[in-house]
């Protein structure tokens, strides 16, 4: 409370304040649930960190504070006003710094593995062996290019090497990890992958939806049981009650809810600015070409009509896809359905079938478990796909695991 009120008379009524009064309680939740031996990783750029580490040492406590790691990556743009921005901020504290959990040998081994550290980067200890390594509290890994394998798309995405080097240093195979701000999920994969418990939080279906994409072809179908992804969802719909709820209160998520059950793409667009589309998924259907062909979405939480009906034909034609969705939490008229029908067919020309090309669905019948009517979604190319991990070795009683993303890591 003290430390709040210094920063209202200090900063007044601006968004910086604002931020830290959206953060002040969720650090003092995080540090409620925090065992004895927990840490907590931070992480901000250069514009909020000062000010978080003073609200980090009135939650925590100063005597908590262990390092501000330094992230620096080669991304970003230059300027001639001042020096490039290269870096962001790790803040680590411990609940207790007596009694918190840091694994030197882990630390040791992750940097000699990623760098591959010589003799010149170790101390020597009397019998020429080495025995430890200086860590320093600077990270040199780079960013999430847009070439690059883990690249999904998410505007805030980070790099799974960082992640798993903070999880290595402070945790042990079957702790619990948090994530309350997760994402795209990338905590709680590197989580998965290493053999941590896991617990992702995020406000956004949007998010939840990439999340459960991101697992399933990481750690989904074709997985030996200890590796496949197990877990529950909770606080989004399961059933026409709760969508029922979701399409009063908040007919955005509702929309993003709603597009995840079909495993649609978002549309990025300013809301009221998205030109009749909610959604898409792409594919490609042709034997030879790779031409990227698209099915789009219109999701209505309210009654819908046979205005909306039409409207989505003329999407249909102004972005030449191949078949138009009306996702509706009502069912739709006689009307509706004579006007769908009038749309035509879509010839698939791999598969050789026909699909409606104008198709109208409720959400009744997604729970129900009815799908869209198009081709197989081994032709889908709507999300880019997560790397998938898969089952190396058992030694020592642990499992050890590699990504297939053309030249991941090992432990």
């Amino acid at each position: 409370s003290d430390a709040m009120q210094a920063f209202r008379k200090l900063l007044g009524e601006n968004d910086m304040m604002a931020y830290l009064a959206m953060m002040a309680p969720r650090l003092v939740e995080l540090r409620r649930v925090l065992k004895p031996s927990g840490s907590i990783y931070l992480h901000c750029d250069p514009t909020a960190s000062a000010h978080l580490r003073l609200l980090m040492d009135a939650v925590l406590g100063a005597e908590n504070f262990h390092n501000e790691i330094i992230w620096c990556y080669k991304t970003g743009g230059a300027t001639k006003r001042r020096f490039a921005r290269k870096h962001d901020t790790l803040l680590f504290y411990s609940k207790d710094a007596n009694h918190s959990r840091f694994n030197v040998q882990k630390e040791k081994s992750y940097m000699a593995h990623r760098y591959g550290f010589k003799k010149s980067h170790f101390q020597e200890d009397e019998k020429g062996q080495f025995s430890w390594v200086i860590m320093k509290d600077w990270w040199e890994l780079p960013a999430v290019g847009s070439s690059d394998a883990q690249r999904l798309g998410y505007p805030t995405q980070k790099p799974e090497a960082l992640l798993e080097r903070i999880i290595r240093a402070s945790s042990n195979e079957g702790d619990l990890v948090l994530d309350p701000f997760c994402g795209c999920g990338t905590t709680i994969a590197s989580a998965h992958r290493l053999g941590r418990r896991w617990i992702g939080i995020d406000v956004t279906h949007l998010a939840i939806s990439l999340i459960k994409s991101r697992l399933r072809d990481a750690f989904g179908a074709g997985q030996t049981e200890v590796h496949a992804a197990e877990y529950d969802v909770l606080g989004e719909p399961k059933d026409l009650a709760g969508a029922e709820q979701l399409a009063r209160t908040d007919p955005y998520q509702f929309q993003w809810w709603a597009l995840g059950l079909v495993g649609a793409r978002p549309v990025e667009q300013k809301k009221g600015a998205d030109k009749g589309i909610d959604g898409r998924i792409d594919f490609h259907d042709e034997h030879t070409s790779r031409k990227t062909k698209s099915i789009i979405f219109s999701v209505k939480a309210g009654k819908p009509g046979v205005a909306h009906v039409r409207d989505l034909h003329s999407v249909i034609e102004r972005e030449k896809a191949a078949i138009g969705v009306l996702i509706s939490m009502q069912n739709p008229t006689r009307n509706m359905r004579t006007e769908a029908a009038a749309t035509g067919l879509y010839e698939s020309p791999f598969w050789g079938k026909l699909y409606p090309r104008l198709q109208l669905i409720t959400i009744a019948d997604l729970l129900s478990g009815k799908r869209i009517e198009a081709p197989p979604r081994r032709t889908s190319v709507t999300f880019k796909r997560a790397p998938k991990a898969e089952r190396a070795k058992q030694e020592n009683g642990r499992l050890d695991f590699t990504a297939d993303d053309n030249g991941g890591e090992t432990e």
